[in-house]
């Protein structure tokens, strides 16, 4: 593909100043690491790392052309062509798509966007359209996967060329529909621009990544944009109508002329899907969907209250895509644990606690999780919890409070304290934990209402299991599916249910 051809897809608002020739680009690539000759180099800025820096990299293994921004003075490039942008990162996704011969238009997409949520409903209407014998692609936070191939995820939603490299792969192999998690970086950063949804869906909205938005009305705007902007012609929106701020997604569906299909845990609401029943145990659910004028029971593996929410949203979803009522079901409980989401991790022998694993690193996760487990719990419910460093401080003492106000016993430690002191981010949440007695941690089985704080992650989930009692549950919350925890700028091998696994054999030792 000719240079040119790229050029072209790039809205002329965007061009500052085009390149002198027209070389033949064999690649597309924003990591100057993977670039092999004939390939054009994105350079991006970003937070920590500005691509800008790399350019000598590129230009040293035979990049043949380069996307740069302003100011582009004292860049030494030789007779190398470049496209001068305002903004590289929103140049690259027209590029990307243009590249890789806009894949999306080949594929019923399917995206969810919201707080919470997310991934559990992907992996639901992966199961649902896999049992309708659909060719199933999907993009989420915990993996990109379809049949016979999967990745880890770097991003809940990928930049944009990675987005359009894996739908086109996808293509290739068959696939020929994909749910996909659409954060708010993604929509905000135009990770998605061009694509065109099917199904968009909104699951809900709570405080969180304030560090990158202005305010939860700029976190919610970003979020609506997918039903404002990305909804193909004739597409169907999904809106939880429970939720405070449904009313934005649903004026952005009904703008864009959609099929607007809400849902609603209310028996009584005149939501197109509906809860009727629903009985919630530690061995999963069972419930009474009214979708229009039927009824259907159902049958969903995944623990948790919240989960009927999840649930509502991916019927939604199998609604807008015409699943029939029986593919639904089977597809519902055929659905497989969603790893980190109120997944449960046993040992091997009786007289075990309960522990659950779960992502929750929101103020309304954390008491959606404890409020599923507290009425589950036979005993007590010992919480360890943590908050991300370099992210929103001010959501800190609010997860720190759900905690609280729900447990017996908390355990306050590190999550990912990223370039932040972990002592400072504990002192944020402690401000949250002040009705409860804080005790030194060999202390707190004996108190009645009590915190410790252990700033080691391990010995933390090493002493809420150890002091736990057969009828107690343990809720390890914040990482979830992570397999790492980010100290500084490295990533150490760490995973919370190998660490449960391990404190479990521990406690099994004479």
């Amino acid at each position: 593909m000719r240079l040119s051809s790229l050029v072209d897809a790039v809205p002329a608002a965007f061009r500052i100043e085009l390149p002198h020739a027209d070389p033949v680009i064999r690649g597309v690539t924003y990591d100057s690491r993977a670039v092999t000759a004939g390939d054009l180099f994105c350079a991006l800025r970003g937070a920590e790392v500005d691509g800008h820096s790399y350019l000598h990299q590129a230009l040293e293994l035979g990049a043949a052309a380069v996307l740069v921004e302003p100011p582009v003075e004292g860049l030494e490039l030789g007779d190398c062509p470049a496209l001068v942008v305002r903004d590289s990162r929103r140049a690259l996704a027209p590029i990307a798509r243009c590249f890789y011969g806009n894949p999306s238009n080949e594929l019923n997409l399917v995206g969810v966007t919201g707080t919470n949520g997310k991934t559990s409903v992907t992996y639901l209407v992966e199961s649902i359209l896999a049992r309708a014998q659909r060719r199933v692609g999907l993009i989420g936070t915990v993996e990109i996967r379809s049949p016979g191939e999967r990745e880890r995820s770097l991003n809940t939603t990928p930049e944009s060329l990675d987005l359009q490299r894996a739908l086109r792969n996808m293509r290739t192999r068959g696939v020929d529909a994909v749910v996909m998690e659409v954060s708010s970086h993604g929509l905000e950063l135009q990770r998605v621009a061009g694509c065109r949804f099917s199904v968009g869906a909104f699951t809900n909205l709570s405080q969180d990544h304030l560090d990158f938005h202005a305010g939860m009305d700029a976190y919610r705007d970003a979020k609506v944009r997918l039903f404002r902007d990305h909804l193909a012609p004739g597409a169907s929106a999904v809106v939880n109508v429970d939720d405070a701020a449904a009313p934005a997604f649903v004026a952005a569906s009904r703008a864009a002329g959609a099929q607007l299909i809400r849902v609603s845990r209310l028996s009584d609401s005149d939501a197109e899907v509906a809860l009727e029943h629903a009985e919630v145990r530690m061995d999963g659910t069972r419930a009474r969907l009214r979708i229009g004028s039927d009824s259907l029971d159902v049958a969903l593996p995944l623990l948790g209250d919240f989960n009927l929410e999840n649930l509502l949203v991916a019927t939604g979803i199998a609604v807008g895509l015409d699943i029939s009522g029986d593919t639904l079901a089977e597809g519902i409980a055929a659905c497989p644990q969603v790893p980190g989401r109120i997944e449960r991790i046993a040992g091997e022998t009786a007289g075990e606690p309960t522990v659950i694993v779960d992502y929750a690193h929101t103020p309304d996760a954390v008491a959606k999780l404890l409020a599923t487990l507290r009425p589950l719990t036979d005993g007590r419910l010992i919480t360890v919890f943590g908050c991300g460093g370099d992210r929103d401080r001010s959501k800190r003492p609010l997860m720190a409070q759900a905690a609280a106000r729900l447990s017996d016993r908390v355990l306050a430690t590190s999550d990912n304290p990223r370039t932040e002191a972990p002592e400072r981010i504990l002192s944020d949440a402690a401000v949250g934990l002040d009705k409860l007695e804080l005790v030194a941690p060999e202390r707190l089985d004996a108190t009645e209402s009590g915190y410790s704080v252990i700033v080691d992650r391990r010995e933390a989930i090493q002493l809420a299991i150890t002091m736990a009692r057969p009828q107690d549950t343990v809720a390890i919350a914040g990482k979830g599916h992570e397999d790492y925890q980010i100290v500084g700028r490295k990533k150490l091998p760490f995973s919370d249910p190998d660490e449960v696994r391990h404190a479990l054999r521990l406690r099994e030792a004479p």
